[in-house]
């Protein structure tokens, strides 16, 4: 079979699973979700930006969190349900481009932004009197500017390399989205470029954010055990309560998917890493961050009570 000109190349998404009998279930679970994590993003970004007491470093970030997440999983949910919805698997070469592209960059501004929400932690709790300095509106927007630079860069090289590549048409990717490694396994050409480039840029925004976050909870340990009061040290941890939850979530996924030895079902490991950390957590972040979070439940309930009387 010779290779087609990618320009007239299209792709077929396997999906999570090509029993039709599951289909019905797929599209309503992930429909859901999908809903769930837009609305209760939303929720969070209006409540932060409608009340002036959030208008802090702390929930600057969650603002852009929330942001991302809702980006990041529009990114491959409504391709999915509509691929199921239609039973028509098909993708153009410039969508599944378009489609990676976005993937990794919200996938890894989302550990970029943890990191920086860890940093935010460490200020506040071991500096609380310089906290309003090191944490002003300039370090704060270089801070978020900074990793959404590096990682539009990072996507830019892994999509410019990919779109040199030849592929046979009618190719089918075992993936619910486009992804990397499944196209690269996909390509008639050399693609050891490719492979060098992923591997140092994994290297690179993968370590950096979790080494962050990491050095980050070590120093906040260590100022919270300096507290003379069990009060005081409740008190100063609990603000990292929600945060700590969510990067447990995010590197507890990614780590017990991969970390495990080397079988013949990578591209099941590939779909759960996925789904995971594309959807499953950004539905739960609204929830983690609202539940355990007296200051964001009283904005949310001044946002409904707004909501009714402007109806009323």
């Amino acid at each position: 079979m010779e290779p087609r000109n990618q320009t007239v190349l299209e792709f077929h998404l396997l999906g999570l699973s090509e029993n039709p009998d599951l289909q019905p279930i797929l599209f309503g679970l992930f429909l859901s979700m999908y809903l769930v994590t837009v609305f209760g993003n939303l929720l969070i970004i209006l409540a932060i930006v409608s009340d002036s007491r959030l208008h802090t470093p702390m929930y600057f970030f969650l603002c852009n969190l929330s942001l991302v997440d809702i980006f990041f999983s529009s990114t491959t949910v409504p391709k999915m349900l509509v691929n199921i919805h239609t039973q028509n698997t098909a993708i153009p070469f410039a969508g599944c481009l378009a489609q990676m592209y976005a993937f990794h960059l919200f996938g890894t501004m989302d550990s970029f932004l943890l990191a920086v929400m860890a940093i935010d932690r460490l200020v506040a709790i071991a500096y609380p009197l310089r906290y309003s300095v090191l944490m002003s509106p300039h370090i704060c927007g270089l801070l978020v500017g900074g990793p959404w630079v590096i990682t539009n860069l990072q996507s830019l090289v892994h999509t410019c390399l990919m779109a040199q590549l030849t592929f046979y048409a009618g190719s089918e990717i075992p993936h619910f989205f486009c992804d990397l490694m499944p196209l690269l396994k996909l390509s008639c050409s050399d693609t050891h470029t490719n492979e060098l480039v992923i591997f140092a840029f994994g290297i690179i925004m993968g370590l950096s954010p979790l080494s962050c976050i990491l050095v980050s909870y070590i120093c906040i340990f260590r100022a919270v055990f300096r507290i003379p009061s069990a009060q005081g040290k409740w008190k100063a941890f609990s603000t990292c309560g929600s945060h700590l939850t969510v990067v447990s979530l995010f590197y507890g996924t990614i780590f017990a998917v991969y970390l495990q030895p080397a079988s013949p079902t990578s591209s099941q490991k590939d779909k759960t890493a996925a789904l995971m950390c594309g959807v499953v957590i950004p539905t739960l972040n609204p929830f983690i961050y609202s539940l355990r979070n007296k200051d964001m439940k009283t904005a949310l309930r001044k946002l409904g009570s707004k909501a009714v009387l402007s109806q009323s």
